[in-house]
């Protein structure tokens, strides 16, 4: 043999030797049993580095954004998520044309919107309808009405913190499929959700918001009206949905 090739395999069987120490040393009695393929030694072929950022989410929030009122019905389904879909009838999701200008925001269902699955269909709901139709002097269907939670909550009582941040996800994503030009928000709990903290509706109706970019006119609720119904409320209102009119034809 080569006494070249002879030095070579001393060296490593003495390097050998003194790894086998240290390990012995070192308490390690054994070896675990490796796969074959972590030994092949044929040229691997790196996988693509991942990009700096993964489109993804990007991709995630348009499809978002582009879903129709359907998808978010959808994926709405028959909705447990909080306690006020234990005692519901229907879901109310929303009513109207889905590429509204206009759109009404109100508080929550009522005994009859529970009973037929629609939005506004009772007292207040025929106040609103008439506010739209005689008072604005266009169709009820043109317009695209929902609430800030789809259930009816019990006895008609005002939703709970939770009850309205669980719902949030599918108003906003009625928002973003109908793409309104202006939203009306009805009442005290719908335009302090829009505008993220506790109002008196009395001092913020009448002026000029905004929710995702998208112009906000607070105004009283109809059941509201029903409750006080003065001519100054009633004329404070009309002011109110002209304004949110003229705006969304702009």
């Amino acid at each position: 043999m080569d006494s070249a090739l002879t030095a070579e395999a001393r060296s490593l069987l003495a390097s050998t030797r003194a790894t086998l120490k240290e390990l012995a040393e070192e308490g390690v009695e054994q070896f675990e049993r490796r796969d074959d393929a972590a030994f092949d030694l044929r040229p691997r072929v790196d996988a693509p580095a991942a990009p700096e950022s993964d489109p993804a989410p990007a991709r995630s929030q348009q499809a978002r954004a582009t879903q129709s009122l359907e998808d978010v019905r959808l994926e709405l389904g028959e909705c447990t998520r909080c306690p006020l879909g234990e005692g519901r009838n229907r879901i109310v999701f929303g009513d109207g044309n889905p590429d509204a200008a206009l759109m009404f925001i109100g508080e929550g269902p009522g005994k009859e919107e529970d009973r037929q699955g629609l939005p506004f269909v009772g007292r207040a709901g025929e106040l609103l309808t008439q506010m739209i139709e005689l008072g604005l002097e266009i169709p009820r269907s043109e317009v695209y009405i929902c609430n800030i939670v789809k259930c009816r909550p019990p006895n008609n009582r005002t939703p709970q913190p939770d009850e309205v941040s669980t719902c949030k996800p599918f108003l906003d994503g009625q928002i973003e499929a109908v793409k309104p030009r202006t939203i009306v928000a009805l009442g005290r709990p719908a335009t302090s959700l829009l505008l993220g903290r506790d109002i008196a509706i009395s001092k913020v109706r009448g002026t000029w918001h905004e929710y995702r970019g998208i112009p906000l006119m607070p105004t009283f609720h109809p059941a509201f009206l029903l409750r006080q119904y003065t001519d100054q409320n009633r004329r404070v209102v009309w002011e109110d949905l002209k304004a949110a009119l003229a705006r969304s034809r702009q």
